[in-house]
Formats: C-alpha cells, sequence, structure tokens
C-alpha cells in the first residue's frame, strides 16, 4: 500500500496505540509498534473505563478477557454531594454494555498489545524512538534504539504517535495546540486491601473529588483530586493530605484504615488540558496525542479506545485508496473534535472543584429522587450521552417542570476519575 517496509509505525503501545495497531492489522495492513517499556507494565491512570469504552472492547471481542481476570463489573454508582445530598443509580445500558470497569493497567494494556499481536502486527517492546525520518515536510519513519542500543531505521507511509500527553511525535512534527488550558487540579490514588465497595463511590467536597472503584486482585482503588493550588504543600505530606480528604467523605476514611494500603500513593501535577491538529504529512497522533484533559471525569482510556476506532477507519480508507488520506485524516479531526468537545468543557468545569451552588443542589436532589433521571445523569457523566445534550434548558424543566430555571445547572457538578 506505501513506499514504506510498513504501512503505518504506531509510536506507543498502550491503549490507543495498541487499539489502533490491533485494528489496523486485522483490516490487512503492515504495521510495526514501538513501545519503549515492556509488557505487562503499569502506568499512572485513573482507571475507569467507561460504559461506551466497555461496548468498543465487548464490539472487539476483548472483553471476555477483561472479566477472565476476574475485574468488577460497577453497574451502580453512590454519589454523595455532602450535607446529607446523595444520588444512588445505575448506569444506562450502552450498545450491549451495562458496566463500568476499573481495570489495572498492567492487565488492560497487556491485553490490548496482545490482540494487537494476535491481528499481525509486530510489536517491538523495549524500542525507544529518538527521531523521526523524513523527506522535505513529509514524515518517513523512525530512527531509534533496542534494549541493546543498536539504531534501527524503520520507513513507512504513515507514522502515528500514541505516546502519550507528552508526544516526541507531536513534538516532532510541531503539532499546533489548540482550546489549551491550564492544569487546574492534581490527582493521587493507590490501592487498598480490605476496603471492600459493592459498587462504585464518588463524593463531592469543597475543593475535593473522590472516587473509589473496585479493581483487580480484590482491591479498591481510592482516588483524590484537589487543587493544584495545594501541590507544593500536599508534597511535603502526601499521605496526610490524602488521608484528610478521605476523613471528610462520610466514613470512607475509616474504613480506609481498616484495611491495608497494597502500593505506594501515586500523585501527578501533570494534568495538562489541549488539543493538538492530529495530522500533516505523513504522520497522525492517536489518543492522549492528540487530546489531553484532566482525569476528574475519568474518561481517558475511553477516549483513546474511541480515537483508534475513528482513526483507524481514516487510516484504512487513506491507504486503501478509497480517498485521499489527507481528506480522511481531515475527517478524524472532525469527528474527534465533535466526539470529545462537550465532555472536554466538561471536565474543565468539574476540574475547577468549584463549590456546589444552592440551584445545583436544588438539581442534584431533584435528580436523585428519580431513579430514570438518575440513570440519564450518570450515562452523561460516562459520556454515554454528551454532558451538552444533557445539561440543558430542556433538562432543567423536565427535572424541575413549572420551576425551571432559566440557565441549566451545568457546571460544578460531582467528579470522578479515569
Amino acid at each position: 500500500m506505501g513506499a514504506g517496509r510498513y504501512d503505518v509505525i504506531v509510536v506507543g503501545v498502550r491503549i490507543a496505540g495498541a487499539a489502533t495497531a490491533m485494528l489496523l492489522a486485522r483490516q490487512g495492513l503492515r504495521v510495526l509498534a514501538v513501545d519503549r517499556v515492556s509488557f505487562p507494565s503499569d502506568t499512572v491512570s485513573s482507571h475507569q473505563l467507561q460504559v461506551p469504552g466497555v461496548a468498543l472492547l465487548q464490539q472487539w471481542g476483548l472483553l471476555g478477557q477483561l472479566t477472565g481476570a476476574d475485574t468488577p463489573p460497577v453497574r451502580r454508582v453512590r454519589l454523595d454531594a455532602g450535607d446529607g445530598l446523595v444520588m444512588d443509580g445505575q448506569f444506562p445500558a450502552h450498545a450491549g454494555a451495562d458496566a463500568l470497569y476499573s481495570p489495572r493497567r498492567t492487565l488492560l494494556d497487556s491485553i490490548l498489545v496482545d490482540a494487537a499481536r494476535a491481528a499481525g502486527a509486530e510489536v517491538r517492546e523495549n524500542f525507544r524512538v529518538t527521531e523521526l525520518t523524513a523527506s522535505g515536510d513529509q514524515i518517513t519513519g523512525i530512527r531509534g534504539q533496542t534494549r541493546g542500543r543498536r539504531v534501527v531505521t524503520e520507513t513507512a507511509s504513515l507514522v502515528i504517535g500514541a505516546d502519550g500527553k507528552r508526544s516526541l511525535v507531536a513534538g516532532a512534527v510541531g503539532a499546533p495546540r489548540y482550546r489549551e488550558r491550564a492544569a487546574q487540579s492534581f490527582a493521587s490514588y493507590s490501592y487498598w486491601a480490605g476496603v471492600p465497595v459493592s459498587g462504585g463511590e464518588l463524593y463531592q467536597r469543597p475543593g475535593r473529588a473522590v472516587a473509589v472503584f473496585p479493581t483487580n486482585d480484590d482491591l479498591t482503588m481510592v482516588y483524590v483530586a484537589a487543587p493544584m493550588t495545594e501541590f507544593a504543600t500536599a508534597r511535603a505530606d502526601l499521605e496526610g493530605h490524602y488521608l484528610r480528604a478521605l476523613d471528610t467523605c462520610g466514613d470512607m476514611g475509616e474504613r480506609i484504615r481498616s484495611g491495608s494500603r497494597a502500593e505506594r500513593i501515586r500523585t501527578t501535577p501533570d494534568q495538562p488540558n489541549l488539543f493538538r491538529r492530529p495530522h500533516g504529512p505523513g504522520w497522525a497522533l492517536a489518543g492522549d496525542a492528540g487530546v489531553v484533559m484532566d482525569s476528574v471525569s475519568a474518561q481517558g482510556m475511553t477516549s483513546g479506545l474511541r480515537d483508534a476506532g475513528l482513526l483507524s477507519a481514516a487510516v484504512v480508507a487513506g491507504l486503501g485508496g478509497s480517498r485521499p488520506l489527507d481528506a480522511a485524516l481531515r475527517d478524524h479531526q472532525r469527528q474527534r473534535d465533535r466526539a470529545i468537545r462537550g465532555m472536554y468543557d466538561f471536565t474543565l468545569r468539574l476540574a475547577a472543584l468549584s463549590p456546589i451552588t444552592a440551584v445545583q443542589r436544588r438539581f442534584l436532589a431533584a435528580v436523585g429522587a428519580d431513579q430514570q433521571e438518575t440513570s440519564r445523569f450518570l450515562g452523561a457523566f460516562a459520556g454515554i450521552v454528551p454532558p451538552e445534550q444533557y445539561f440543558t434548558l430542556g433538562t432543567a424543566l423536565r427535572v424541575f417542570g413549572s420551576r425551571a430555571i432559566r440557565r441549566p445547572p451545568a457546571a460544578g457538578l460531582l467528579a470522578g476519575c479515569d
């Protein structure tokens, strides 16, 4: 299909990269996928695979491997906004899926890497890309080093950067940024044994968002988001800062202390919010390399899978000759931006960790009193329904009836993690 040794080289083989490599290889393209680590490998993550992401795994025939590894499904979530305001509901079904999962990345990433290999992609681990090769302004391939420091050059018709928010590929091609916003919060999380949960738990407190979800190996993942302005002081006593946040969440602090922390507390202030133009001559971007946002809305893994589907369809059309590759990649950018723009804006509002207003409290109380409305709300929060389509005057009219307010309570609602 092209002049290079490969049709496509994918740089970065975690969620978006491995899924893209798998989907392209399933369509018969010659794919090389490289990563600087070997798998299984852990990485900083907010863990939640939202219902739409679960539906994609199911569509691709991979969900059974996730459930077969005893990854607990979560169908119900309890949302606690403080002062006795609690919402408890179930996710709506979407494309045959009705639960989210919070898998360890050592598991999920390996499932996708193995699936890429099984589809026919060549996956090269422990390979560090050092530069892109080019002919004029056309990217032609990669140059990098194996673990033994042997320098290798590979060529392809297209190089896809799926190498995360600090993407080497995006930096090398100077991918323009837009809709960029400063980081607003930092995230801390760890895994706890002996802290059983029957579903998901979300807590909204002044300047805090807390999420509690079951993960693999009978562990519970507990996540805390706090304002970036507190990071310098929090890092001096990270565990104390983390536990004090949990102490404000009902009996969560007590429950945590009755269990045991299985691993160190991970924390990151590195939560940029930006879009990058995801294509140019001989290159494209996938997943966090193209759009990244605060972890507070728990959308990263799901967005990566969705983008893999959209990008792989565009690449197959472009390299297969059914339409010009540049036109197909321009369409991918429009589809990607349309799919994520509303959730991106919603995430920025959540990441502000603003106090809940009286009107928002009334809205949440009214939603919580109606199980159907609670399900719709959770569907918007999970990305099943775009937030901009749920948080509207029409929803306010439905929830409040004749007492509807003029401006819908779209900001500052309960926050979770990805």
